[in-house]
């Protein structure tokens, strides 16, 4: 199977597991179910990820990636923090409060008794990964009144505060496109004012 069709199938297979995912929560899916519902063979699945963490992981990493990649590009540009920011923080909300965040964050809250595998990978491919890069934006433009880590720390808090976890428990429906814009321009405003 060359590249372009491995991939292909791939997105189909995680694409069937998001499905099961959201309709059976984490514990109730199988692989055999989502190698089913993929219409690929359960061989597949376990040569490809090992097993159910390991598909799970594999869409983690995936789900994150674009931000991830955002600030890592934006780290070999000169372009200005705020010009950055005004992208990451809209790009990031949306995949934070999007349905495919909402599905990982809840499996993950039903495997913290099983393997507790997905919460330290959420946590390592996302916020862990993030703050890093954020820290090394925020350091080139020498902030007088903290450190380039505490600025991030505080730009996450402004811009995701409890958005996410009222989006998994429920709570909140999914965020319009001009409340996702609204929320990023507010906590990019107050986090560089904090800086200036």
């Amino acid at each position: 199977m060359d590249e372009a069709n491995r991939e292909d199938r791939r997105v189909q297979i995680e694409t069937a597991a998001y499905g099961l995912l959201a309709l059976k929560g984490y514990k109730a899916t199988s692989m055999l179910e989502v190698a089913k519902r993929a219409k690929a063979s359960n061989e597949t699945l376990y040569k490809w990820y090992g097993n159910k963490q390991g598909l799970f992981l594999s869409m983690v990493t995936r789900n994150a990636e674009a931000s991830k990649d955002l600030l890592t590009e934006s780290l070999e540009t000169e372009l200005p923090l705020q010009e950055i920011l005004a992208t990451f923080g809209v790009q990031l909300l949306k995949m934070l409060t999007g349905q495919r965040a909402v599905v990982l964050n809840r499996a993950a809250a039903g495997d913290v008794h099983d393997t507790g595998t997905l919460g330290r990978t959420l946590s390592e491919g996302g916020r862990s990964a993030i703050i890093p890069l954020l820290s090394q934006l925020i350091a080139r433009e020498n902030p007088k009144t903290m450190s380039p880590e505490e600025a991030a720390e505080v730009y996450l808090d402004l811009l995701i505060g409890d958005l996410q976890i009222r989006r998994v428990i429920g709570a909140l429906p999914l965020l319009k496109e001009a409340e996702i814009k609204a929320r990023a321009d507010r906590a990019l405003t107050l986090m560089l004012r904090m800086i200036a």
